[in-house]
């Protein structure tokens, strides 16, 4: 197969993240590095304080209010720590000492999380689907919930598993969500949740910025003691500038937001997303057991597919002939091992269709 390349001479990246930016937003920091604005600097180099920045975070609010249809009554964090340290704060910050916080285990970053909260609250699973090797969401009527839970957990999109929620909630206590790989991916309704959290790193910008949507009645909760920098109401007060934000990652992000917006929206990219991963799902189903997805279909991704080879020496050499022609970031995470194609906004349509050309070029061989 020849080398795989987009229209701009960039190979297609298939990263879990961080992953693929648009070209378009590249292309556009690339010449504000030099001289942003005509103003004889980088972007990267002028004060978080200056009214040239703060019209950048600004903006980069609007427009994910106006993505995500986030309504007023919803406060809007840009905080630094990944998602991981989110799953800290949401228990210092919603939870009192010791209750009760309810757990879905449906993958790799459930877990983590559970772990992170573990310190600071009771922390429960209301179900787990490790034991069938998390291929699936535990079905709802088999969950534990907890009358005095200070709220339920959820990750909305297991990106290294592959499994995604798929299905209404519809509990009692509010909703914490981890939409890391998911995050503008579709349409979503932001008051099914109490909280949302996303790294950006997968579809809304570059590592190093964490996206936070929570119900301002929720910030009035007392919560545990901490530190003002541990405490969501303190950022909120200061406009995300508690301490210097990553100013440059910040400017990414908004420009990803505008460029999304410019796309058509959300509802565009869950149409596109939908219909390119049903076409990849298609490709390894109707491989004849050659490729193998080992998620319940009702509880497949569309960001992240994952799937196997008869043995884990056809896994390796799959990526490896995979990135000499032009197609990188397939190796599977380290703890499932296999493939994994990740088809985030920002990945073009044509990697897809290159990449399935690959799998059939790939089984002709190796089949």
């Amino acid at each position: 197969m020849q080398l795989a390349l987009s229209a701009a001479g960039r190979v297609f990246n298939f990263s879990a993240g961080p992953a693929v930016l648009p070209e378009p937003v590249l292309r556009q920091a690339q010449q504000a590095l030099l001289n942003w604005q005509g103003i004889g600097a980088s972007v990267a180099e002028i004060s978080h304080r200056s009214a040239a920045f703060m019209a950048v975070a600004v903006h980069a609010e609007a427009d994910l209010r106006a993505l995500l249809e986030v309504p007023d009554d919803y406060a809007v964090l840009f905080m630094q720590g990944g998602a991981t340290l989110q799953q800290v704060l949401v228990a210092l910050n919603l939870a009192t000492p010791g209750q009760a916080a309810d757990y879905l285990i449906t993958g790799h970053w459930g877990k983590t999380a559970l772990k992170q909260a573990a310190p600071y609250v009771d922390a429960r699973i209301v179900a787990s689907g490790e034991a069938q090797g998390f291929c699936h969401v535990p079905a709802r009527e088999t969950w534990q919930l907890s009358a005095d839970a200070a709220y339920l957990h959820v990750t909305d999109n297991e990106t290294i598993h592959g499994v995604a929620l798929n299905m209404p909630l519809l509990v009692e206590v509010p909703v914490v969500a981890d939409f890391s790989s998911s995050i503008a991916s579709r349409p979503i309704r932001v008051r099914d949740y109490g909280l949302i959290y996303a790294g950006a790193q997968k579809n809304l910008g570059p590592s190093g910025i964490t996206v936070v949507i929570v119900a301002r009645d929720l910030l009035e909760r007392a919560g545990q003691p901490r530190a003002p920098m541990l405490d969501y109401r303190a950022h909120l007060e200061r406009d995300s500038m508690l301490n210097t934000p990553p100013t440059f990652n910040w400017y990414l992000l908004g420009l990803c937001l505008a460029w999304m917006r410019e796309q058509g929206g959300v509802a565009a990219f869950g149409a596109r997303n939908a219909a390119r991963a049903q076409k990849l799902y298609a490709a390894i189903d109707g491989s004849g057991g050659f490729y193998r997805n080992q998620v319940v279909a009702a509880h497949r991704s569309h960001m992240n597919v994952p799937f196997f080879l008869p043995t884990a020496d056809l896994d390796a050499q799959f990526v490896a002939q995979a990135n000499a022609c032009g197609l990188i970031g397939l190796k599977g995470h380290a703890r499932v091992g296999g493939i994994r194609a990740s088809l985030y906004n920002a990945l073009p349509d044509t990697a897809v269709d290159a990449l399935m050309d690959f799998m059939r070029e790939f089984q002709q061989r190796h089949a």
